[in-house]
Parts: structure tokens; sequence; C-alpha cells
């Protein structure tokens, strides 16, 4: 017992360290806080421990947003280094942003992990369609829309990001080239509203997730700091590698990249959702 114990434990470390690593390295390269790839990974992982199904999707979700606090602080530092992040574009939307990602969390803790999967599968899918097709140079508009209409977007980019786990970069990044955005400039200023996203989302999942029944061990609410302790530390020292690979990439090599990426996680998700 103690000897499959041990196996098993290392195989969960072993697990967490690699889904620490490749998301660290996406965060950084796509501004997406690497939450894209760490709930369907988590998902997988909890399924494999037995968590039961009412939660697991749950605490991917919020245990993924709080691993995206270092990374997002890594992965923003590494950018802001290079001069690709916008400061006037992260005030006129940091509020709204901040905003929809607590009331993102307060849906997410009243629904089944089911819709979880397939709100993660839908948009992953049309954001991914979006980036494959050959829209170079095309937009809907030159400058983003302002105005307390224009806020409606980022408040949307903050509630749906905290719903799928994911720092805000997936749906920012697209939207903000929609509208004449510079694409490694939208990469940058992405992983900053990761922060404002995970840092509300980790503390309103942790309130909501509180003396929630069936949760696995070490877990303060929905954040499980198990997986916490070994994902968040790994993906912070691997963003800069992201980051560095982006700025060696062309805007449609890092825009098919992304597409790639999304289109595969969309299908595992809708998978789990619809399967």
């Amino acid at each position: 017992m103690p000897d499959f114990i041990n196996h098993e434990l290392l195989t969960l470390t072993a697990m967490m360290l690699l889904t620490g690593a490749v998301g660290g390295v996406i965060a950084g390269m796509l501004g997406v806080g690497g939450g894209i790839v760490i709930v369907p990974v988590l998902d997988l992982v909890l399924t494999s421990m037995g968590v039961d199904p009412s939660v697991r999707m749950h605490v991917a979700v919020a245990t993924s947003l709080a691993t995206i606090i270092p990374t997002a602080i890594s992965s923003s530092r590494a950018h802001h280094a290079k001069g690709a992040v916008d400061m006037p574009q992260l005030k006129r939307w940091s509020v709204a942003i901040f905003l929809g990602a607590i009331v993102g969390v307060l849906v997410a803790s009243r629904v089944t992990g089911d819709v979880l999967s397939a709100v993660f599968g839908v948009i992953a899918l049309l954001v991914a369609i979006k980036m494959l097709l050959p829209l170079e140079g095309r937009h809907i508009a030159d400058t983003i829309p302002g105005g307390p209409g224009g806020q409606l977007l980022p408040f949307a980019i903050g509630g749906i990001s905290s719903m799928m786990g994911i720092g805000g970069g997936t749906l920012s990044v697209p939207t903000m080239t929609l509208f004449n955005f510079p694409i490694h400039r939208a990469v940058g200023t992405a992983a900053l509203f990761g922060l404002l996203i995970s840092v509300p989302a980790t503390i309103a999942f942790v309130i909501t997730g509180w003396n929630v029944p069936d949760l696995p061990p070490g877990s303060l609410g929905y954040v499980n700091l198990i997986g916490l302790a070994i994902i968040a530390p790994v993906s912070f020292f691997t963003a800069p590698w992201g980051a560095r690979i982006a700025h060696a990439l062309s805007k449609r090599q890092l825009s098919i990249l992304f597409g790639l990426f999304l289109a595969v996680v969309s299908a595992r998700m809708l998978i789990r959702a619809f399967g």
C-alpha cells in the first residue's frame, strides 16, 4: 500500500509539474494566463482521482485562476520589459474587467460542471476560428469603442474568463485585434488583464466554495492548495520563455499557433460537456 501511494503521489506530482511548465510557457507566449491549459488538465487529473463530478470543474476553474496570479505577474513583467503593455488601454478596461470577474464567479458557483465545460468549449472554439481565419489586416473598426457601451466588452471578458478559469487573454487578444489593435501589444496587455481577473475571482471562489461538500483534500473553498503549490511556481518561472518565443514569431504565426491550440482544447471540453 505505501508503495502504491508513493507511486500515485509521484505520478500526480509529475503531471502537475508538466501542467505548470506548459501552462507557463503558453501564458507568456499567448498572454492567456495558462488557464486554457490548466483547466482541462486539472479536470482530467481530478477525474482520475475520483473527485465528485458536481465539484470537479469548479475546483479546476478556481485552482487555475489561483495559479494565474503569479504567472500573470511574471508574464506581464516580461512583456512590459519589451514595451508591449499598452497602459492607456489597461486603464480604460481595468475596472470593467475586475467587476466582470466577480460576477462571473457568482454565476459559476450556481451552475453545474457540465455548464462550465460547455461555456469553456464553445468560447474556445469561436476564438480558435477567428484566429485561424486569414484575417490579417482586417478589422471591424479602427479603434476600440469607448463610452459606457464600450465597457460591456471588458465586463463580458472578465465574466466569461472567470467562469472558464482563464486569465482573459483568450478573449481580450482577439477582441482587441478585431479593433485594429497590434497583436503583440494585445498579448502583452492581456497578461496584466489576467491579474485583474485572477485575484478577485480566486477570492470569490474561496468564499463561494466554503463548506461545500465532496471537495478534494487540501481545498480552501473551491481552490485546491496542493495543485496551487505545485503548478504556480513552475508556471511563474517558465512564463518568460513563452514571452521570448512570442516576440520571435510573426503576427500570422502567432495567430495560427493560438488558433490551433484553442481548437484542440475546445474539442476536449465539448466532449467533457456533452459526451
